[in-house]
């Protein structure tokens, strides 16, 4: 019986204490010119650990529920402890009854440019600023959990792009680029405050509907997941109406084009005129894909 409930509690423990987070982090600085300094790998390993390591949320993940997805730092110049760089994002979800994951989150961050001493100790304070690059990367984990959990419920996100506007917020002490409203349309204020924006809400419905009401249900019924897939796009729709060339627009599209391609090319017959009409028109940036779309 002793052992029963000691296997018990280390289940138990093993799922309340899994972190949220399955990253990859990697640092590329072949622009440098001195991509062999220790000092590269030494803050790669530090973020790895940093990142999958820490707690995100009060909620608990089974092992198997962790967010899969990957941050490459392209450290395009380094001076002693100052690194200019960009900085890649993106995210997966898995599909139900399925060995597929679906791209969720894509997003290239030009302004990461942040101090760094080998081995110095990150710590991220949810309601303090800490450094340029903790709140970079822990706005990007916020937008990480929030899109996932808005994949899987309505306006699911709510928690984690409050905290990533948080972050947004007390990070605008700094001259950091990216965080304030003159930074311009294509910044980390102007991604949260869109996306929290009335203006822009059908863009989290889409979230939704696209994956609960349509990928999640080709496993069940593949016409009617590809139907639904088509049919939440027509609420991207009212976006493009209402602020046409948007941001968020952009934002989701880097992360579903390719998906939105293979689906409309493949699969049961429905009927996509319509559908690749919507895509020309409230995507035009990736129009060479949509051309590559079979009928």
């Amino acid at each position: 019986m002793r052992n029963l409930l000691l296997l018990f509690s280390l289940l138990f423990t093993s799922v309340v204490l899994s972190q949220e987070l399955n990253c990859s982090v990697n640092v590329i600085a072949q622009q440098t010119g001195n991509d062999n300094n220790v000092v590269f790998k030494t803050l790669e390993k530090q973020l790895n650990e940093f990142i999958n390591n820490t707690q995100w949320t009060e909620k608990a993940f089974a092992q198997e529920e962790r967010i899969n997805c990957s941050m490459v730092i392209n450290v395009t110049n380094y001076e002693n402890d100052r690194f200019n760089a960009t900085l890649q994002i993106s995210s997966s979800r898995p599909i139900y009854n399925s060995t597929y994951s679906s791209p969720i989150y894509n997003y290239n961050d030009r302004d990461f440019n942040f101090q760094y001493i080998e081995f110095q100790n990150l710590v991220y304070n949810p309601i303090q600023f800490e450094s340029n690059l903790i709140s970079v990367l822990t706005f990007h984990i916020q937008m990480i959990l929030g899109m996932d959990a808005d994949s899987f419920s309505p306006n699911g996100g709510d928690d984690y792009f409050a905290q990533a506007q948080r972050i947004v917020n007390y990070s605008q002490q700094i001259n950091g680029q990216g965080w304030k409203l003159e930074d311009g349309l294509q910044s980390r204020f102007a991604l949260i405050d869109n996306l929290l924006s009335p203006t822009f809400k059908e863009i989290r419905a889409t979230m939704y509907n696209y994956h609960i009401g349509g990928l999640d249900l080709m496993s069940e019924s593949a016409k009617k997941g590809k139907t639904q897939v088509i049919a939440s796009l027509t609420e991207l729709q009212k976006i493009h109406k209402r602020r046409p060339n948007s941001y968020l627009l952009r934002v989701f599209f880097d992360a579903k084009s390719d998906e939105l391609m293979d689906i409309l090319s493949g699969g049961p017959s429905v009927n996509i005129t319509d559908a690749v009409d919507i895509l020309n028109q409230i995507a035009p940036m990736h129009s060479q894909k949509w051309r590559k779309i079979k009928f």
